[in-house]
């Protein structure tokens, strides 16, 4: 199976080569530890976490995996700790070889857990 095809996150994982699903099961695993509330789904053909809207997104490439943190604020707020890796708008790339630190993962997905929230409220505020 194609992995722009799986329908879930372990069909995703099962297509990867195993250094990519190693890193990926393990920054999986860091995500889910610090969001444990959130949905594990596929979004935009990328495996990724739900809580007041998506969190994060990671994925496999041809030579390097990508966090997707979809929020350039949280990035920039994180510049200094992001800095060893390659980085855009709202992506960090990363290798099997050299993956993200744990610490600075639970960060970012904290930070964008409390950016959805905030988001969630002002929505709510809004319809009242």
């Amino acid at each position: 199976m194609d992995k722009n095809q799986c329908k879930t996150v372990d069909e995703y994982m099962a297509c990867l080569p195993v250094e990519f699903r190693v890193a990926l099961e393990k920054l999986r695993h860091t995500i889910k530890q610090a969001a444990p509330n959130a949905e594990e789904v596929i979004s935009y053909q990328m495996p990724a976490f739900k809580q007041n809207g998506v969190l994060v997104y990671y994925a496999a490439f041809t030579k390097h995996c990508s966090f997707f943190v979809a929020s350039h604020a949280v990035l920039q707020k994180y510049a200094n700790e992001v800095a060893p890796y390659q980085t855009s708008k709202g992506t960090i790339q990363f290798t099997p070889n050299k993956p993200l630190p744990a610490a600075l993962v639970k960060k970012l997905v904290k930070e964008r857990i409390k950016e959805n929230e905030a988001k969630a409220k002002a929505k709510k505020k809004v319809k009242e």
